[in-house]
């Protein structure tokens, strides 16, 4: 069992790490800081450490994107809220199910999870909902919405099948960086509640999570000068063979 100073110098190199994969693609923090924590931790606590790095992060990416026009952020918060809803107020079902069931079946849907995420980035696997008759958006995104909901208050993970609905919405990358915020900050907002509400997020849990901010941020900074002179492609693909990789050795 590791003690705190070992604890809390992981904490500050993975949100440092994930910081600057979120800088150079846009996204990975919560996925990376949790399947990473999650190898020297436990599912509950590895789901708390990720909540004010994440929160603040995605907010701030949120709300900057297009260069903080509201008529986009509110264009786009009209084209997504009725996935949104459910995503974000349906994690406290997935929180039932985690006070009541063995963490270690939860980590394997964990690693299953990390897993479909990455071949589906490998496979360069894309969904046009707009192909779709128009009676059928509503329905489908409060379906997703609340498998991905409960899928967070499950394992901790908002990515599946929360990303690959934003880019079957065919959004321009601005928007989609803006939705792919708005679920990742509200998710973490839901799921600090549910944890709170379990018993599952303490003081101690709560000041170890803010010591991985400025990590994040100065990690966040660091992968925006390195997308300056790297294929953000060839990056995106290191990093789904790594939670790849990460996803089968928590699987098995």
């Amino acid at each position: 069992m590791l003690d705190e100073p070992q604890m809390l110098l992981i904490v500050l190199l993975v949100f440092l790490f994930a910081g600057t994969v979120k800088g150079v693609v846009g996204l990975g923090l919560p996925t990376i800081s949790l399947a990473l924590i999650l190898l020297v931790s436990d599912l509950p606590t590895a789901m708390a450490l990720l909540l004010v790095p994440s929160f603040v992060t995605n907010v701030w990416q949120a709300l900057s994107t297009g260069n903080g026009e509201a008529g986009q952020t509110l264009r786009v918060w009209r084209r997504v809220w009725p996935f949104m809803l459910p995503a974000t107020c349906l994690v406290w079902l997935g929180g039932q199910v985690l006070a009541t069931v063995d963490f270690s079946y939860l980590t394997r849907l964990l690693g299953v999870l990390l897993v479909l995420y990455s071949i589906t980035g490998l496979a360069g696997l894309r969904f046009d909902i707009n192909r779709l008759a128009a009676g059928w958006h509503s329905p489908l995104a409060i379906l997703v919405g609340s498998v991905n909901g409960v899928l967070t208050g499950m394992t901790g993970s908002f990515t599946v099948p929360g990303v690959m609905y934003l880019q079957a919405l065919n959004l321009s990358r601005d928007e989609l960086m803006q939705a792919m915020g708005m679920l990742f900050s509200l998710s973490s907002l839901g799921l600090a509640v549910t944890l709170q509400g379990n018993g599952m997020l303490t003081a101690e849990h709560g000041l170890m999570s803010l010591s991985g901010l400025l990590p994040a941020m100065a990690g966040m900074f660091i992968g925006q000068k390195i997308r300056q002179g790297l294929s953000a492609e060839a990056f995106r693909k290191a990093l789904f063979i790594a939670l790849l990789l990460l996803g089968l050795y928590i699987l098995l």
